[in-house]
């Protein structure tokens, strides 16, 4: 058979190769079956039964998370929970079966279909996800009226399989822990679903929003998951299989060559020293942070709070978890983003407002300054865990100086009442902001006076830059990191902020290129900050490398006038420094 590549969204590094196993998600068949007068308590006893059995069911999920992941991934589940408390929907099948003399599991799978297609038509995208939810302990009810064994196929599995999935629900990936699962794609699904947060923590690689995996994938083909680039190899030809092999291994052997190096600077071999920090979205991952020699956190990304849950996480519970990522990881620094939600950001219980162009509408500060009460609600938490460690904060898509003095002018009032309560919290502690807006790139020397920090998020600075939407299909090919107007905005924002003294760094996908972070070096980039598994390969490039062969690279390719000129010229000389950072699955 010839060799398919889908491409799809990258939702949690790694590669894996090994046969498909195609989840069934097709829908209960139910047939009506007629009941007599006195079956009608029988029937409605089975169906509470089996609501207490799923309840059951899904609190000791929720158990196995608390324990072997964390109690925050565990409040996914509480809107399941909801679902089974819904006395309306209660009411209306036990009403049902009274009346028309049907089998439990008939009269309710007839009243799911409704309320998920009522669901699904809402205008509101918060409200219409969770069809899902209802989707998802619809069929756990209907198997515990059936005794259907069917709901979770995987858990029976003796061999290493890869699933495929139209979609997966976050009880389908938390049946996957521990079990011979070792990666998993879906149709559906974008960088920050249920399903993405959840491969990261599970350790497996995942793809989603492939379409139509489903129905080009076939039970037990062979297939390579390509984590790290989003893609899904369908009969693989022997050649890239071999190469896709020789990655696997040579990640492995690059890992560990690297480990020699964890707890050495950063630092160029005639002296130049920046720091290598990483991106942090759940606190889980700190393990891993130290573990690859993170000097810090230049990333703490806050929006996951407030993410599959029916509720807002209150001051205590944020408190406590900036307490603990500042106490876990000082005396290294930890920057603390604040709620970046909107454009393609999970839609929480904020209820964000659909936007036809949701990357150019209410979002991350714009949001903020709109509901204060969230805002300071969150910047109180950060205050008051300042104490505990050496925290930084920082504003997510800063435009320009009219949002970052309303956004302090905020802070400033949460200052005060802090004072008034006798609340302690670091007087000192730096507010920074990040560079993600053209605007806020052009006018950088103008913000840099009123800022302590900058930190270019080149993901969506270069989207909003080359007006590219990095998600779609149709414009992914357009997504250059490498254009020169990046690497112009790039040069002139770090030396705007070097001109008044304060410190530059870069959060986005970038730094954890080889060739992009030798050229960022040559710009002279003071922090990189990336994710972990990145940063022993950054590492060792810088101390592969000096400060004036980076400089000079850099300084040639801001004369250049594409992209791919670049990118050709900065591999060719990246390989003729340090051969020995690449892998694979690096650029050519």
């Amino acid at each position: 058979m010839n060799e398919i590549v889908l491409k799809g969204v990258p939702a949690a590094p790694g590669i894996a190769c090994g046969e498909a196993f195609i989840l069934d998600k097709q829908e209960f068949i139910v047939p009506p079956r007629a009941i007599m007068e006195q079956e009608v308590p029988i029937e409605i006893a089975r169906f509470e039964e089996a609501l207490n059995k799923t309840r059951e069911e899904i609190q000791s999920i929720q158990k196995k998370i608390s324990a072997e992941i964390s109690e925050q991934h565990a409040k996914i589940f509480d809107a399941h929970l909801l679902v089974l408390e819904d006395s309306v929907l209660i009411e209306e099948v036990i009403k049902r079966i009274k009346k028309e003399k049907l089998s439990a599991e008939y009269i309710f799978s007839k009243v799911l279909k409704r309320y998920v297609k009522l669901f699904s038509n809402i205008e509101d995208q918060y409200l219409r996800e969770r069809s899902s939810d209802l989707n998802d302990i619809g069929r756990r009810i209907l198997k515990n009226l059936m005794e259907e064994s069917r709901l979770h196929e995987f858990e029976n599995l003796t061999e290493e399989m890869i699933v495929i999935a139209h979609d997966l629900s976050p009880s389908d990936t938390v049946s996957m822990y521990n079990k011979n699962i070792i990666a998993f794609a879906t149709d559906i699904g974008g960088p920050t679903s249920h399903t993405a947060i959840m491969a990261k923590s599970l350790g497996v690689p995942a793809v989603v929003g492939l379409k139509d995996a489903t129905l080009r994938i076939s039970n037990q083909d062979y297939i390579i998951v390509d984590g790290r680039m989003g893609l899904i190899i369908i009969h693989p030809t022997e050649e890239t299989r071999t190469i896709y092999r020789n990655e696997q291994n040579r990640i492995k052997v690059l890992k560990d060559r690297f480990d020699d190096i964890k707890d050495f600077p950063a630092e160029t071999m005639d002296g130049k020293r920046v720091s290598i920090l990483a991106n942090l979205e759940l606190p889980e991952e700190i393990p891993i942070v130290k573990k690859y020699g993170a000097v810090g956190i230049g990333l703490y990304r806050t929006e996951y709070f407030y993410m599959n849950r029916v509720d807002l996480p209150s001051e205590e519970e944020q408190f406590q978890a900036y307490k603990h990522v500042a106490q876990m990881i000082s005396p290294f620094p930890v920057t603390v983003r604040t709620l970046d939600l909107g454009g393609d950001k999970f839609i929480s219980s904020l209820q964000i407002p659909r936007d036809m162009y949701p990357f150019l509408g209410w979002r991350a500060i714009r949001f903020c300054l709109a509901r204060p009460d969230i805002f300071k609600t969150q910047l109180r938490a950060i205050l008051r865990a300042s104490i505990h460690g050496n925290l930084k904060l920082m504003y997510p898509m800063i435009s320009g100086a009219g949002e970052l003095r309303k956004a302090n002018a905020i802070l400033e009032e949460v200052k005060n009442e802090l004072r008034e309560e006798k609340i302690p919290f670091d007087e000192n502690m730096p507010v920074g902001m990040m560079i993600e807006v053209p605007s806020a790139a052009l006018t950088a020397d103008l913000l840099a006076k009123e800022t302590a920090f900058f930190s270019i998020g080149t993901n969506d600075l270069i989207q909003y830059t080359l007006a590219v939407d990095r998600v779609s299909e149709q414009t992914a090919h357009l997504y250059e990191p490498g254009h020169p107007a990046i690497l112009r905005l790039i040069k002139s924002v770090i030396d705007a902020g070097h001109k008044e003294n304060i410190s530059v760094g870069l959060c986005g996908e970038m730094s954890s290129e080889p060739v992009l972070a030798l050229i960022l070096l040559g710009l002279n980039l003071d922090e990189f900050s990336m994710s972990p598994q990145s940063i022993l390969q950054i590492k060792k490039m810088i101390r592969s490398v000096s400060f004036k062969d980076a400089q000079e690279l850099a300084h040639k390719v801001l004369g250049l006038s594409m992209g791919q000129e670049v990118q050709e010229i900065g591999t060719a000389r990246l390989r003729e420094l340090a051969p020995h950072v690449f892998t694979a699955g690096d650029k050519k």
